[in-house]
């Protein structure tokens, strides 16, 4: 056997005379698998098991809050004191705000717009509460008016 591995073309018939005409072992205790069987015990294994789930949570952009200019943080303090004085007197009307939120598993967020009622504004927490309830609490959503970008509605448009 050595021989023929010595040169660079080593003959397989020869290499392996003594067990290439020898008959398929057959075990004599269990059956022969079948084909899918076999295909299962060979196919493809996830190594590395959550990991495109990691490479698109990577990849996935995320929002910055952007910083309101002078003009546009007086503009929303007229429209949240209107919202104020106008809930004193008993109304509660439907407005449109656009505000962020911050993403859960990133530093950042996205800006979102929600139409509600509101309920009631708290200027020592700086919080607006609507009638839209969440969670299984029920209890009223509640916006940061620190996150609040816009406020639009019938009330409130002619405010610039």
């Amino acid at each position: 056997m050595n021989e023929c591995m010595n040169n660079n073309k080593p003959n397989a018939r020869v290499v392996y005379a003594d067990i290439i005409d020898l008959p398929h072992w057959k075990s004599p205790v269990r059956a022969p698998m079948t084909a899918h069987e076999r295909a299962a015990q060979f196919s493809s294994f996830k190594a590395l098991d959550g990991y495109e789930d990691m490479v698109y949570e990577e990849a996935r952009e995320v929002g910055v809050q952007a910083d309101l200019s002078e003009t546009e943080m007086e503009v929303l303090n007229r429209k949240l004191g209107l919202i104020a004085d106008v809930l004193e007197n008993g109304h509660h009307p439907v407005l449109k705000f656009t505000y962020f939120i911050d993403d859960i598993a990133k530093t950042g967020g996205s800006y979102v717009c929600i139409t509600e009622r509101v309920r009631k504004v708290d200027n020592v927490n700086r919080k607006i509460q609507l009638y839209k309830t969440v969670g299984l609490s029920k209890s009223y959503m509640e916006l940061d008016m620190d996150k609040i970008k816009d406020i639009s509605g019938d009330l409130v448009d002619y405010i610039e």
